[in-house]
Formats: structure tokens, C-alpha cells, sequence
């Protein structure tokens, strides 16, 4: 397999009142075409910053991605985006949310054709039933099939998702997990995730990329994930996964012990410095 993604030398600085904030700092990765990569690191060490770099929301104040040898300047539909809160319009039905999508990347494309591609797509993600429902009828889960579908139906050589299943209970996200699994072997979809979860990104992943703490952060691991797919849960009861879990689980609790070093240790107030002289 060849890369598909280039990630080379990204600086993100943002300027507020005057005051300079490294985000991200001398990052690089290279991602093969079909292969699914999960970024995983501690809040605010800048994983939906560099998500957002790749999908051309946000510029790099220094370096460039490329996707399918093709330099990154702004947003396109050959890299979609699925969010946490599914931004969806809410006045529309699940099948006119995808259709707005599918109409405007594909004008070229009959009618009829473009209907077979949301309805297709709309119960390719188990939503049969309800396409004439509003996001309002629906629920949590089925929201983000919805946001799902519509990112798939414009056919993307890349997808990106920020944490899509965060706010889903556990049975819910398990289903959708699946599901995207699934997906993902059929049609060899490039995919780059950013999750919180450790279970979440060693069942669907293929490598593991994690950030170091920021401010100023960079990649500290890559871990190869060796597992064939498709998978199942089984995998979670071998000793291989265990190994990995626990190899990923010391690097994020390292991070985090490294965090609380460089913390300085607060002055005591006035009111604590008379206490300590009233007791020596």
C-alpha cells in the first residue's frame, strides 16, 4: 500500500491578546491508503486541531498535508468530516440531510441515480425506516447514522471522524462501532479518528497514534495494531490485545504524571502564610 497521507513538519500556533499558544509542533505521519488511524492523546494536546488541519478547516501556520499527493488548502468533499454532535439540519428529514450532500457533489449525476446513492447509503447504516424522520424523531445513535451516511455518500477518499461516538451510551456506541467496522472492510476507507476511548481505537484501528501533552505537542508513539480484519470483540480477550492496551494505557498515564511534574507549586495566600507562622 502506498501513503495517502502526508503529514509533514506541522506547526500550529494561535495568537490571543497578543499571546502566542504552540498547539502543535513538529508533526509528522504518513497513513496508507484503506488503513483506519485513531489519534489518541489527553485533552487539549491538539488531536481535533490537527484533524482539522488534514480536513482544510484550519491552515498550518508552518509545514503541509497531503491527501492522494494533492496539498490541502481548504475544505473539499474528497475528505469528509463526522462530528460529535452530529450537525445535522434540523428541519430536515434524515434522507434531505444526505440529499443536500449528495445533490450538490454530484450535479452531474441523474436524478434517479442520486437517489439510488442516499438510499443506498441511508440503509447501508441500518436506517431503512426511518429516512423520512426528523432529527428531532430520532435518537442519539441514529443521528450519528444519519451524519454517517451523509459522509459516506459523497463518496470521500478520506474520513474523518472527531470523536463520533463520545456521546453515545455504551450499547449504542458498540453497535455503531460495529458498523463502522463493517464499512470500513467493505469499501477500504481511508479513515483517521480522534477518540478518548482506548478500547475504541485497538478494536477499529490499524495504528495508534499518540500525542504527547501539550502545549507544543508532537507525536510521541505509533503503535502498530496487528490484528486482521475483520474483526470482532473477541479480540479484546487475547493476551496480544492486553499487551497493547496496557502498553498504550502506560504511555497516556506517563503523559499524565509528566503533567502533574511541570505543574508549579501554587504560593501559599496570605491568609495560609499567617496560619504558618501562627503554628511554628
Amino acid at each position: 500500500m502506498s501513503n495517502f497521507v502526508e503529514i509533514r513538519d506541522i506547526n500550529k500556533e494561535f495568537v490571543e491578546n497578543g499571546n502566542k499558544n504552540i498547539v502543535l509542533k513538529d508533526v509528522n505521519l504518513e497513513i496508507q491508503q484503506g488503513s483506519f488511524v485513531s489519534l489518541i492523546g489527553h485533552s487539549g494536546c491538539g488531536k481535533s486541531t490537527l484533524l482539522n488541519i488534514v480536513a482544510g478547516l484550519e491552515k498550518p501556520t508552518q509545514g503541509q498535508v497531503r491527501v492522494d499527493g494533492q496539498i490541502v488548502k481548504r475544505p473539499y468533499r474528497d475528505r469528509m468530516v463526522v462530528f460529535q454532535n452530529y450537525s445535522l439540519l434540523p428541519w430536515l428529514t434524515a434522507w434531505e440531510n444526505v440529499a443536500l450532500f449528495v445533490d450538490k457533489a454530484m450535479p452531474r449525476k441523474s436524478k434517479n441515480e442520486r437517489r439510488e446513492i442516499i438510499s443506498s447509503h441511508l440503509e447501508m447504516v441500518g436506517l431503512k425506516d426511518a429516512v423520512h424522520k426528523k432529527p428531532s424523531q430520532l435518537s442519539g445513535g441514529m443521528k450519528q447514522r444519519v451524519a454517517l451516511a451523509r459522509a459516506l455518500a459523497v463518496q470521500p477518499k478520506l474520513l474523518l471522524l472527531d470523536e463520533p461516538f463520545g456521546a453515545l451510551d455504551a450499547l449504542t456506541r458498540g453497535s455503531l462501532q460495529a458498523e463502522l467496522m463493517r464499512i470500513c472492510d467493505i469499501y477500504h476507507i481511508t479513515t483517521i479518528m480522534v477518540t478518548h476511548d482506548v478500547d475504541e481505537a485497538l478494536l477499529l484501528s490499524d495504528q495508534v497514534v499518540m500525542l504527547k501533552n501539550g502545549p507544543a505537542a508532537t507525536i510521541g508513539q505509533v503503535l502498530d495494531i496487528p490484528f486482521e480484519h475483520p474483526r470482532s470483540l473477541e479480540i479484546r480477550d487475547t493476551p496480544k490485545y492486553h499487551h497493547l492496551r496496557h502498553e498504550l494505557m502506560q504511555f497516556l498515564q506517563g503523559q499524565e504524571m509528566g503533567g502533574m511534574r511541570e505543574k508549579p507549586t501554587p504560593s501559599p495566600s496570605l491568609e495560609g502564610k499567617r496560619e504558618m507562622r501562627e503554628t511554628r
